[in-house]
C-alpha cells in the first residue's frame, strides 16, 4: 500500500478524512496529532494510536496536512527536511500555496485538492445523502485539484487521494493555482458567502417587520430554489416581467458599480493574505 501520513488527524477535517481513509485498502494511514483530545478521538473512532512525526514521515509517499491555513506554513517548514525525495505534500486548500507559504524544495510534489461540497440540486436517493450538506459521507460532490509543482505523472496520484478522502466523488476538476484562488476565497467566500449573509440579514429584517419566521424562510428558500435553478441552467424557464424589473432596479441598490473588482489580481492576493 501507499504510505500516507495524516497530520491534524484528530481535528475536524482530519477526522473526516480519516473516516474515509479507513474505508479503503489503498493507503496505509499514519495518524499524527498533537493534542491529547485529538489522539483520544482517533483511538475511539478508528481503533488506532497516533504516531510520532518521525515514524509517520519515515518512507511516507504522501503527507496530508489537515491543519488550518494559518499554520500550514509553520507545519510544512517544520517537517520538510524529513520528507523523502519524490514524496507528495497534499494540502486541502490553495490559500497557503498561493501565498507562497510552502517551503522551497524542488524534489517534492505539492498538490491541492478541495471539495466542491454537494450541490443544491442533486439526485440523492437516501435521507443520509440528502442531509450530507458538507460532503464526504453519503452525498456525491465534485473536487477541484491543483498540481502546484511536481511531475505530471503525480497528478493521477493526487487525484486518487482526493477521490478517497472526499468520497463519494461525482466529478473531478483540474485548475491552476491562480484559478483556484479565484474560486476560493473569490467566488465561494468573498462573493457567495457575503451574499448568503445578506440574504439572511434580509430575511431577518422582514421578520422584524412582522412576517412570521417560518413564512419568511419558506418563501425565501423556495424562491432561491426556483430562481437559482433558472439562473444557473438547472431549469429552462424565464422570470416574470415584474421579477426582471425588480432585479434590474435591485442590483444597483445592493451592489457597488465596481464590485467585480473583487476578482482583480490585487484583490485576490489581498484576500488570500488576510486568511493565511
Amino acid at each position: 500500500m501507499t504510505k500516507l501520513a495524516l497530520f491534524g488527524a484528530g481535528g475536524k477535517m482530519g477526522m473526516r478524512l480519516g473516516a474515509n481513509l479507513a474505508k479503503t485498502d489503498e493507503f496505509e494511514t499514519m495518524h499524527v496529532e498533537v493534542s491529547d483530545a485529538g489522539k483520544a478521538a482517533v483511538r475511539e473512532a478508528f481503533g488506532v494510536d497516533c504516531v510520532d512525526v518521525d515514524v509517520a514521515l519515515d518512507g511516507a509517499d504522501i503527507i496530508v496536512l489537515a491543519v488550518p491555513d494559518t499554520v500550514i506554513g509553520k507545519v510544512s517548514h517544520g517537517i520538510i527536511d524529513k520528507v523523502k525525495p519524490g514524496a507528495m505534500i497534499f494540502v486541502l486548500d490553495g490559500a497557503a500555496p498561493f501565498a507562497g507559504h510552502l517551503p522551497k524544495r524542488d524534489d517534492v510534489t505539492y498538490f491541492v485538492c478541495h471539495p466542491c461540497h454537494p450541490p443544491i440540486w442533486n439526485d440523492e436517493k437516501t435521507s443520509e445523502g440528502r442531509r450530507d450538506y458538507f460532503g464526504g459521507i453519503a452525498a456525491e460532490q465534485g473536487i477541484v485539484n491543483v498540481l502546484v509543482q511536481g511531475p505530471e505523472s503525480d497528478y493521477a496520484l493526487g487525484e486518487r487521494v482526493g477521490k478517497a478522502i472526499y468520497a463519494p466523488v461525482a466529478r473531478s476538476h483540474r485548475v491552476t493555482l491562480k484559478q483556484f484562488a479565484l474560486l476560493e476565497p473569490g467566488l465561494s467566500e468573498t462573493v457567495n458567502g457575503s451574499l448568503m449573509k445578506v440574504l439572511r440579514m434580509a430575511m431577518d429584517e422582514v421578520v422584524k417587520k412582522g412576517v412570521p419566521y417560518d413564512c419568511a424562510r419558506d418563501f425565501l428558500l423556495g424562491h432561491m430554489n426556483i430562481m437559482g435553478a433558472v439562473m444557473f441552467d438547472q431549469h429552462k424557464g424565464v422570470f416574470s416581467d415584474a421579477a426582471n424589473k425588480a432585479i434590474e432596479f435591485g442590483i444597483p441598490v445592493l451592489m457597488k458599480d465596481d464590485w467585480l473588482r473583487c476578482f482583480d489580481d490585487d484583490e485576490i492576493v489581498a484576500s488570500v493574505k488576510r486568511i493565511t
